[in-house]
């Protein structure tokens, strides 16, 4: 398993640093954002399990020949008080940093999935309070503020769009279907989950540059999708005013995720950097408006199915090196 474990650091150092900058800087995400967010998502899932995997083949190596022989002679060590001579400091280490790595991960996911749930709770029953319904749609909530705000607060069933008076006011008919399609696009293709995620990834591993430029690409790219959206029944000067009107206004209120104009990156903390829009929003909002003023063509269909087999290598590699016994010896 030696030749498996270098292997798989590789990899890992590899998703981890060159090739999320070279994604983060290429121009074609935004010819196919729905392409672009699979291959976000593959380097993520496949840039972790590298890590993990690295750690735990290396720290397994004295115990067998394959991960789950050496997992068998663990077990034995653990449960039946086996000796453990077999395995030196730094196999030790291996495995403690991997078990380590994988419970702070998963830890990591379940609080931010519990501050997302508790911020969100607390925004509902403010707008039972401060919000009336819509007589322009279902799901549609109306807050008495001049400015010109639109988010979504999603809750499954309870899933809102949250409008301005001053919003509705600035936007003509056109507008305003505009961003009503472009926010209930977001809820439709549950955007908030993959945001929830990416956000996760980036509050356990803040320093590794895959989590930044992740979570700023997918936040990036939903926009796009959702614009998409509302590009099938409205034209793109509409839609381009509707988003420099929403630009022009605040964010949104605090806990209010995915706004039409300033996209959250965090969706965690208020307090953190781009919970209430800034530098990377308005890169966001600049880039959408960019792509509808001079739209450019999708990836042709061989081009995206080589990424969408890059994708599915990135999850494969990882897990044959992993389960198949012996591959590398």
């Amino acid at each position: 398993m030696f030749w498996t474990s270098w292997l798989l650091a590789v990899l890992a150092i590899v998703l981890a640093w060159p090739v999320p900058i070279l994604l983060s800087r290429a121009q074609w995400p935004a010819r196919s954002p729905f392409t672009a967010m699979l291959l976000w998502q593959a380097i993520a899932l496949a840039g972790g399990l590298s890590m993990i995997g690295a750690m735990l083949v290396y720290g397994l190596e004295p115990l067998g020949d394959n991960l789950l022989a050496g997992l068998r002679a663990l077990a034995g060590m653990v449960f039946s008080n086996a000796p453990t001579t077999a395995l030196g400091f730094w196999h030790i280490f291996a495995l403690s940093a991997a078990a380590l790595l994988t419970a702070h991960l998963v830890f990591t996911l379940l609080l931010t999935y519990y501050k997302i749930q508790r911020q969100r709770r607390r925004h509902r029953e403010l707008l039972a309070l401060l919000a009336s319904p819509s007589a322009g749609g279902p799901r549609t909530m109306v807050i008495n503020v001049d400015s010109p705000v639109a988010y979504c607060l999603p809750g499954g069933a309870r899933s809102v769009t949250v409008l301005s008076d001053g919003l509705m006011a600035a936007l003509e008919p056109a507008e305003l279907r505009a961003v009503l399609n472009h926010e209930n696009a977001h809820l439709d293709q549950r955007h908030h989950l993959l945001l929830w995620a990416f956000a996760a990834w980036r509050q356990a591993l803040p320093w590794l540059p895959t989590t930044r430029l992740a979570q700023e690409a997918v936040s990036s790219l939903i926009e796009m999708l959702a614009d998409d959206v509302a590009l099938k029944t409205e034209s793109r000067v509409t839609l381009i005013k509707a988003i420099a009107i929403v630009a022009s206004g605040s964010p949104g209120a605090p806990g209010a995720r995915m706004a039409f104009g300033e996209p959250e990156l965090s969706d965690v903390e208020p307090g953190q950097p781009g919970a209430t829009g800034g530098a990377g929003s308005a890169r966001t909002t600049a880039s959408r408006v960019s792509r509808l003023l001079a739209p450019q063509p999708p990836l042709p269909e061989p081009v995206r199915a080589l990424v969408l087999v890059a994708c599915l290598l990135l999850l494969a590699v990882p897990t044959a090196l992993l389960i198949v016994p012996g591959l590398l010896g």
